[in-house]
C-alpha cells in the first residue's frame, strides 16, 4: 500500500522535510495545504507535492503521517479538524520549537493515541519554501516528544522515518524539550535581538557603530535576522521556560558586571576560560538551531579581477559558494574576502584548492 504523507504548511522546515521525503522516498505520495496558494504551486511545479489542497479536508484522512508546519498556535487550530477525519493508524506530528501548548491541546482533544511531537533542530535565518532544501535536516538532531497514550510501535516507526531522512532522532518528554530549547535556542535569539537593538540605540546620527560592526558582533547576532512572527509565537508559547532561563542569565550578567566593576582580573579570566572550554567541547554537528557556518577568509591583492580569479578557481573545481563578500573591518577577522559554503566538504576542498594556488587562507573554529 502506498504511503501517504500530508503537510499543512510548507515553509522553510516543512518544505525541507517534504523535499527530503521526496529525495529518500520517491514512491511516497505527498498531500499538502498552505494558506498561500503560490507556495503550493511552487511545490507542485518542483515535483515535491502530488496532491494540492485548497483546504484541510477528507483527503488528509488517507494520510499515514501528517506534518503540522505552521506557527505553533496555528498548528493547534488544525487539530480539531484533523481529529474528525484521520484514520486510527495516522500519526500527527509537528515541527514547532515549543511543545507544551500543543501537547496540552492534544490531551484536551483526546488525540494522544495519534500524536507524536517533533522538532528538527535545524534552520536558517531565512524563511519560506524558496529557502528550503532536502539537506537542511541532514545530520541534525530531530527531537521526538511522544504523547503518553501513543503506541510505542508508532514511536519506533516514526524514529525510523526520521532516521531515513538523514536526521538523528532523540526522544524526550515535551517539558524537558521546552526547557532545553529555551536555553540553547530561544534565549540566544532574544540575546541577539537585544544586542542589535542596543547598538541601534547607542549609535549616533552618523551611524558609525553600524558602519564598523563586524567580526564577533555580526557572528553572534546573525540569528537576529530570523522571522519576527515565528519568534513572537515562540516567546508567547514557551513563556514560562524562557522566563526561567532569562532570570538565570540575568544573574550571570550581574555577576559579570561585578567582576568588571571590581576589576577582578582572575574572575574575568575564569569567566572567559570556562566559557571557552565548554564551547570547545560542543559536538561538531552541522545541524542545530544555530547551524554551523562553513566560512574561510582569504587575503587578496587590491587589484582588478582578484575576486573573479578566486571564484573562477572554485567554479573550475565544482565548488558551490553560498555567499561571498569583502570584509571592510578586520577586527577579529583575518583576511579580506569572506567565502561561505553550504557544506563542510566544499569548505575543505576550497581551502585546499586556494592554498595550492598560494593564497593565504584563515579559518575560524
Amino acid at each position: 500500500m502506498e504511503t501517504k504523507i500530508g503537510f499543512i504548511g510548507l515553509g522553510l522546515i516543512g518544505g525541507s522535510i517534504a523535499k527530503a521525503i521526496r529525495k529518500f522516498h520517491p514512491q511516497y505520495q505527498i498531500i499538502a495545504y498552505t494558506h498561500t496558494p503560490a507556495t503550493l504551486e511552487k511545490a507542485a511545479a518542483a515535483g515535491v507535492v502530488q496532491v494540492c489542497c485548497d483546504q484541510v479536508d477528507h483527503r488528509f484522512g488517507e494520510c499515514d503521517y501528517i506534518f503540522l508546519c505552521a506557527p505553533v498556535r496555528t498548528n493547534i487550530s488544525y487539530l480539531k479538524t484533523l481529529r474528525d477525519i484521520i484514520k486510527p493508524s495516522c500519526v500527527i506530528t509537528d515541527v514547532g520549537s515549543v511543545k507544551g501548548d500543543i501537547h496540552e491541546a492534544v490531551r484536551t482533544l483526546g488525540m494522544e493515541a495519534n500524536f507524536i511531537g517533533g522538532h528538527p533542530m535545524a534552520g536558517s535565518e531565512k524563511t519560506g519554501f524558496d529557502n528550503s532544501a532536502d539537506y537542511l535536516i541532514e545530520n541534525a538532531y530531530y527531537i521526538i516528544t511522544p504523547s503518553e497514550g501513543v503506541d510505542p510501535e508508532k514511536v519506533t516507526a516514526y524514529e525510523e522515518l526520521v532516521r531515513s531522512l538523514g536526521s538523528l532522532p532523540l526522544v524526550l518528554s515535551y517539558s524537558e524539550h521546552d526547557f532545553i530549547t529555551a536555553g540553547v535556542s530561544h534565549l540566544p535569539h532574544i540575546i541577539a535581538s537585544t544586542l542589535v537593538n542596543e547598538i541601534a540605540r547607542l549609535d549616533g546620527p552618523e551611524e558609525h557603530m553600524k558602519l564598523i560592526a563586524a567580526g564577533g558582533f555580526k557572528d553572534i547576532t546573525r540569528i537576529a535576522s530570523s522571522s519576527p512572527e515565528m519568534w513572537q509565537h515562540i516567546c508567547l508559547s514557551n513563556r514560562e521556560m524562557i522566563l526561567k532561563v532569562i532570570d538565570i542569565y540575568g544573574e550571570m550578567l550581574q555577576d559579570a558586571r561585578e567582576l568588571v566593576s571590581s576589576a577582578d582580573g582572575e574572575g574575568i579570566y575564569q569567566m572567559f576560560e570556562s566559557s571557552r572550554n565548554y564551547r570547545d567541547s560542543l559536538p561538531d554537528t552541522t545541524g542545530g538551531p544555530n547551524k554551523k557556518v562553513f566560512v574561510l577568509y582569504c587575503d587578496i591583492y587590491d587589484e582588478a579581477g582578484g575576486i573573479a580569479t578566486i571564484t573562477t578557481l572554485l567554479a573550475m573545481n565544482s565548488i558551490n559558494i553560498k555567499n561571498i563578500g569583502i570584509i571592510h573591518n578586520r577586527e577579529f577577522e583575518e583576511g579580506v574576502l569572506r567565502i561561505e559554503f553550504y557544506h563542510e566538504d566544499a569548505y575543505m576542498k576550497a581551502t585546499s584548492v586556494l592554498t595550492d594556488r598560494n593564497y593565504r587562507i584563515h579559518r575560524r573554529e
